[in-house]
């Protein structure tokens, strides 16, 4: 696996630093929303254009990438991302902030389709599961670090949009010095929306949802921590845990669902998810109270932290567990297919899920936010209950989980050891790769 990822040295770099950049960017702008008294409904829309570019770059890069080539539309996109960081420092408005966001999310979707394809070319049939799973480590790392780069400078100073610009052109230089050329692009057709739901409705309703609770928390968890009142140090540590904790959960999690039934796995997991946010609730801090200097109240916020990474845990692989449930009823020559109609329904979702979470925030107060988590994560149960009744398990040998980051596009998908081995088993032609 070291050898591969050396190879791919350019590649994991340069989405590596791309991800601390976005991790820290979506997150001052959360807290910097509060600062501003900016409403929350207010920052759901604006954090929700994040979700509305990334839609519509997944549908158009691909034509880009065939007609300029990876290198040029990495370029041009992540220059776009570092431009997207400047709007929000210059302007500081709800509206430009939208429009920041919706630049950010077109531009970081079209590098990861450059990213996840360069490597799909690179991989052979031994070496992709290895480098799927460095891409997931890099993504989801490179996230936690950008949280924890929080604490650099006060949210209410330009710095950290400056730095978050300073390493979007970073993230370029590593691409820009490669010195092999880029791979061919091959586009990757979808299933329908509703040939998917026929075939699996537990899949495709859960990844619905899905997209709509992670959207939802790593959207609006910022934003929560600060009208807690929580420092900016116990703002990053909560994120940072969060997403770390995501991808610990992955593991177990994944093996339980190879086990057992996976619909089991799926309804246990989202109504475990629905007692953590509730567990959440009871200890979630009340911002009129002196809590940092009350032992009890210090003691809750522990709970607090434990309960939201245990959460994480769980709501994390969710993505991942809906593929492969979905896989259980499709042939292996339609797993990308498959793979893509999800992420096409995530990205739905994904829009919707920031603004609808803040009406529940403006209803309900700051808990709100959990209260949301737990209706969504209890339809998935509640539906997946019901699938359980009218439908008998179905086993396929082709299909296993994989820990997949949800941000995957269709061409991310084929790293996937269960796709069919169209790849050669020695190592394609070295003057094609990165």
């Amino acid at each position: 696996m070291q050898k591969e990822v050396k190879k791919s040295w350019a590649l994991f770099i340069g989405i590596g630093v791309m991800m601390i950049a976005h991790g820290l960017q979506m997150q001052v702008m959360g807290i910097r929303s509060v600062l501003e008294d900016f409403s929350v409904f207010t920052t759901g829309i604006f954090m929700s254009g994040y979700y509305v570019g990334y839609f519509v770059g997944s549908r158009t890069t691909p034509n880009f990438v065939q007609k300029v080539g990876h290198i040029r539309v990495f370029a041009a996109f992540a220059s776009l991302a570092s431009l997207s960081a400047l709007i929000a420092v210059v302007y500081v408005n709800p509206f430009m902030w939208t429009i920041s966001r919706f630049i950010t999310g077109i531009s970081l979707v079209s590098c990861y389709v450059v990213t996840e394809s360069w490597l799909n070319d690179r991989a052979t049939n031994k070496n992709r599961g290895q480098l799927l799973s460095a891409y997931m480590m890099v993504i989801y790392f490179g996230l936690a670090i950008g949280m924890l780069l929080l604490n650099v400078s006060k949210p209410e100073d330009y710095e950290p949009f400056i730095l978050v610009s300073i390493l979007l052109s970073l993230a370029l230089v590593p691409i820009l010095l490669t010195k092999r050329p880029a791979p061919k692009f091959k586009k990757i057709d979808t299933i329908s929306i509703k040939e998917l739901y026929k075939i699996s409705p537990l899949g495709s309703l859960s990844s619905f949802f899905t997209g709509i609770i992670h959207a939802a928390f790593f959207s609006l968890i910022s934003v929560y921590a600060t009208l807690a009142k929580f420092s900016l140090v116990e703002t990053s540590i909560l994120l940072f845990i969060a997403t770390i904790a995501g991808v610990i959960g992955q593991g177990p999690i994944g093996y339980f669902s190879d086990t057992f039934d996976r619909r089991k796995v799926i309804v246990i997991t989202t109504f475990g998810s629905c007692f953590l946010a509730f567990i959440s609730i009871l200890t979630s801090n009340d911002p009129i109270q002196n809590i940092y200097y009350m032992d009890e109240f210090a003691f809750r916020k522990i709970i607090f932290f434990i309960a939201v990474g245990l959460y994480s845990s769980l709501c994390l692989p969710l993505f991942s567990l809906n593929l492969a449930h979905t896989n259980d009823f499709v042939p292996k020559s339609k797993f990308v297919a498959a793979g893509g109609g999800l992420q096409f329904i995530f990205g739905v979702g994904a829009i919707s899920g920031p603004i609808l979470c803040s009406v529940f925030m403006e209803w309900f107060g700051l808990n709100g936010l959990f209260v949301f988590l737990i209706i969504a994560h209890a339809i998935i149960g509640g539906f997946g209950l019901y699938r359980m009744k009218v439908r008998e398990t179905v086993e396929n040998p082709d299909s296993t989980f994989t820990p997949i980051p949800a941000t995957i596009t269709p061409a991310g998908l084929e790293l996937d050891p269960d796709t069919p081995a169209t790849l050669d088993e020695n190592p394609v032609n070295e003057t094609a790769k990165p």
